[in-house]
C-alpha cells in the first residue's frame, strides 16, 4: 500500500518513513503544502499522513480543498497543536483521525493500519496476475502451489506492477518511487531488485515475468494463457 507524508520537520519524516518502509508500506514524502495538494491529488495513495504547520499552505486548507475536490482518501492529521479546538478542526475539515506530536512510532503505526483497515476495506490482500498471487499480508509470491518469500523493495516493485498492470515503469521512475533518490542508493538497485524478482518467478514458473521494453522501462505481464 502507498502512504504519502507530508510534514516539514525532516527528524520526524525520516523516522516515521523508516518505520512505514518497514512495515512494507511505499512512501512518498513531501515537506510542504503545496506539494502535498498536487501528490494528493493524484488519488494514487491508499492513506495520507497530514502535517498542519506547513510552509507554502497549512494542512488544513490542504485537507479542506482535498474534500471539496472529491479526494476521499484517508488522512491521519499529524500535528503539534493538541487543543480540542484544534482537534475538532481538524475532523470537521475531513479528517479520519488527528495524531498530536510527540507520538510514539508504535501508536502511530497502529492508527496507519486502523486508518487504513476503515478507509481501504476495497484493497484486496492477495493480488492475482494469471497463476501468480501475491499475498501483501505475507510478503509472499506463490504460483502452482510453491511460494517465494520477498524483501522489502522486491514486495513494493512487484505489488506496483500488481496493481498497475499494462503499465510500464522507468529504471528513473522505480528508482524515485521506492529510494526516493537516496544519497546512498545507485541506480543499480533497482536493476538487483528486478533480476531477483525475474528469478523468483521462474522459480514458481509462473507464466508471469517482467518484460524490458528497450528505451522505456519494465512492464509485468503473462507468458502463457
Amino acid at each position: 500500500m502507498r502512504l504519502l507524508v507530508a510534514d516539514d520537520e525532516r527528524d520526524i519524516t525520516k523516522a516515521v518513513r523508516t518505520v512505514l518502509e518497514r512495515s512494507k508500506y511505499t512512501v512518498d514524502v513531501v515537506d510542504n503544502g503545496s506539494d502535498a495538494l498536487e501528490y494528493a491529488r493524484t488519488g494514487a495513495y491508499d492513506g495520507i499522513l497530514l502535517d498542519i504547520m506547513m510552509p507554502g499552505r497549512d494542512g488544513l486548507s490542504v485537507l479542506r480543498e482535498l474534500r471539496t475536490s472529491g479526494v476521499e482518501t484517508p488522512v491521519l492529521l499529524l500535528t503539534a497543536l493538541g487543543e480540542l479546538d484544534d482537534r475538532v478542526a481538524g475532523l470537521e475539515a475531513g479528517a479520519d483521525d488527528y495524531l498530536p506530536k510527540p507520538f510514539a512510532m508504535t501508536e502511530l503505526l497502529a492508527r496507519v493500519k486502523a486508518m487504513l483497515r476503515r478507509g481501504a476495506s476495497y484493497t484486496p490482500d492477495v493480488l492475482r496476475l494469471g497463476a501468480l498471487h501475491l499475498d501483501c499480508s505475507r510478503c509472499e509470491l506463490s504460483a502452482n502451489g510453491r511460494s517465494a518469500r520477498l524483501n522489502n523493495k522486491e514486495f513494493q516493485i512487484i505489488e506496483c506492477f500488481l496493481r498497475n498492470p499494462r503499465k510500464t515503469f522507468s529504471t528513473e521512475e522505480l528508482m524515485e518511487k521506492f529510494w526516493n533518490w537516496d544519497s546512498e542508493a545507485e541506480i543499480n538497485v533497482v536493476w538487483t531488485n528486478i533480476a531477483n524478482l525475474r528469478r523468483k518467478l521462474a522459480q514458481l514458473d509462473a507464466g508471469v515475468e517482467i518484460r524490458s521494453i528497450r528505451g522505456v522501462g519494465y512492464q509485468l505481464e503473462e507468458t502463457s494463457c
